[in-house]
């Protein structure tokens, strides 16, 4: 279900312990809602810039960014949980600590590479960030006794941007061999299919205004896959893949594996292969292909991705 306009969700699963999450904030009907607009505020960028030697003047080289912060200032309001003093100040501190709980985020932060999502809905767009709740302060009131609470709370994302709160995703089948000319017997009548009116397999649609990040899964039976963008780069496994068996490869900078099962299988990425971190889809119309020695014909790959954004 979307959430409403102005409202946050901060998401995660349990971890057999401790419990998992589901906190909605940031409107009047929640309970817990933004004394002022949020804030996101990227990191400083670790630059890569060099003197230049015996002159003036600099290098530039690459720079890298590890995310953003993002600030809220919550309002947990219980004035209206009971007619008496005692039964608003009861209610607020529950209502206070399930926002600590969730903040807390203890069965989240025990795992390595498990990032928490955050969702929203801003100007009737459906974004999430990837990242971790970091500090919770409860602000210093004489209200709380009355059933109002001031509390400032920050979300660590693992990226700068925002992604599409929904998931897009295509299925490719293997690619025909090449071939040229036209393979008979042929049949009267014969046709011709204007462009623009059949979707090819394979192709999408990314839209935002920044590079998407794919996971791709590969489905057995097939020897030596390789995953095409076309014109853009080929990623290859030097593996066999079984019937019913399936590789996953998940570039996003909070992931990076490529899985085989639970286990890891990234030493078997060919060296023509680019890394990970280039493995990005431009904006626009892309396609896929899927390539490799199947002959059953059924191996087939998905590739799922969201749409991203500079900010919102």
């Amino acid at each position: 279900m979307p959430l409403a306009e102005g409202e946050f969700k901060l998401t995660y699963s349990s971890n057999g312990v401790h419990p998992g999450a589901a906190f909605t904030f940031g409107t009047v009907r929640t309970g817990y809602y933004l004394l002022d607009d949020f804030e996101v505020k990227d990191t400083d960028a670790n630059v890569g810039d060099t003197p230049l030697p015996r002159g003036d003047g600099v290098r530039y080289g690459q720079d890298f960014t590890t995310g953003a912060t993002i600030t809220f200032e919550v309002g947990v309001d219980t004035v209206d949980a009971g007619s008496t003093l005692l039964d608003r100040h009861g209610a607020n501190l529950d209502a206070v600590s399930v926002m600590k709980q969730a903040w807390d985020a203890k069965a989240v932060r025990d795992r390595v590479a498990t990032p928490a999502v955050l969702s929203t809905t801003q100007g009737g767009r459906a974004r999430r960030w990837y990242g971790r709740p970091r500090q919770w302060t409860k602000a210093a009131s004489k209200l709380t006794r009355q059933g109002y609470t001031p509390v400032v709370a920050t979300f660590a994302t693992a990226h700068t941007g925002s992604f599409d709160d929904i998931e897009q995703w295509v299925r490719v089948d293997m690619a025909p061999p090449p071939h040229r000319g036209i393979v008979g017997p042929l049949k009267e009548p014969l046709t011709m299919v204007g462009e623009g009116s059949v979707r090819v397999p394979g192709e999408i649609i990314v839209g935002g205004n920044r590079p998407a990040w794919p996971v791709i899964t590969i489905n057995g039976p097939i020897s030596q896959p390789v995953c095409e963008l076309v014109g853009r780069w080929k990623l290859g496994l030097d593996l066999t893949l079984k019937a019913g068996e399936k590789v996953t490869v998940d570039p996003r900078p909070w992931v990076r594996t490529v899985l085989r099962g639970s286990g890891s299988v990234a030493g078997l990425i060919t060296r023509s292969s680019p890394l990970l971190e280039y493995l990005l889809i431009p904006t626009g119309r892309q396609d896929f292909l899927l390539r490799g020695i199947d002959a059953t014909a059924t191996a087939f790959m998905t590739v799922a991705w969201r749409d991203a954004y500079a900010y919102l």
